[in-house]
């Protein structure tokens, strides 16, 4: 179970939810889908304000796009006729190191009490809390069109909600094969931070490749690519925390591997052997 604190102070503290925001029902999910979408600027940062104003204004295309303060959430979040697209800070009770996450939460406006009591259409994490946002830019089109890709799914058929919707997209894992892995090294474990160490484990095309060569290939929907967008505890905590890990495609922003561990002395930060053995199966 995740614990979230809502990264924007609606009155004087974070609010704390106890429990997983609650899945749209079929009725919540057609909602969405005539809604106007409110993209949640933070004022404490200027730097995320301008990469999700550039990555929204650039790809999001399933509905209608309004920026908010902070301030406006708490009056607009009742409207059924409303979406919204907000970061959150996130922690797991099985993380006894309760190392938090940023997460990019996408919210159907409901008149519940609490934010906890809105419908999830999609959450999925951007990067460790405090990091410098800098540091996830390149990701963030990527994980936008993925969002947007999820809403679209579960609207032609919502059974495809639930608890654990991003594994359901391991069923593409067969296909991965076809195409082409971009990394950064960086966001590989140590026992795989280079060709020679991947082909022990992985025959398949897959390259090792700065970040620009990342957000060339996402910004212009390069052919047969999957980009690796690998969150952790963050550069200077890497000893601890989970590791989240995912394979999206540059050309249809589908994902084609998600997969999560707890990070210890066997299973370090980073892309593992353990998922290059897994992807290479088919």
């Amino acid at each position: 179970m995740k614990k979230v604190t809502l990264s924007i102070s609606l009155i004087f503290l974070p609010l704390i939810l106890n429990c997983q925001a609650p899945f749209p029902s079929s009725e919540e999910i057609r909602q969405f889908m005539t809604s106007k979408t409110c993209v949640v600027l933070d004022n404490a940062s200027t730097v995320y304000n301008a990469l999700i104003k550039k990555s929204a204004n650039a790809c999001w295309k399933i509905t209608p796009v309004e920026f908010i303060r902070k301030d406006d959430f708490e009056k607009r979040r009742k409207d059924p006729s409303l979406s919204f697209l907000i970061l959150t800070e996130t922690s797991f009770e099985r993380d006894k190191s309760s190392t938090r996450y940023n997460f990019i939460n996408l919210l159907q406006g409901k008149d519940v009490n609490t934010i906890g009591e809105m419908p999830e259409i999609c959450a999925i994490p951007l990067s460790p809390a405090g990091e410098d946002d800098i540091e996830y830019g390149y990701k963030m089109e990527a994980l936008l069109n993925f969002i947007q890709k999820h809403a679209s799914l579960i609207s032609a058929d919502p059974s495809l909600t639930g608890r654990k919707y991003l594994k359901y997209y391991n069923k593409n894992v067969p296909q991965v094969a076809g195409k082409t892995i971009l990394v950064m090294k960086d966001d590989l474990s140590p026992e795989i931070n280079a060709i020679n160490k991947i082909r022990l484990f992985y025959s398949y095309k897959i390259k090792i490749v700065p970040e620009d060569t990342i957000i060339k290939a996402i910004t212009e929907k390069a052919h047969g690519m999957l980009v690796l967008v690998k969150v952790g505890p963050g550069a200077g905590n890497r000893n601890h925390g989970y590791c989240f890990k995912m394979l999206i495609g540059t050309d249809d922003n589908e994902m084609y591997y998600y997969n999560q561990h707890l990070i210890d002395t066997n299973n370090p930060d980073g892309l593992l052997p353990s998922d290059l053995k897994r992807l290479a199966r088919f």
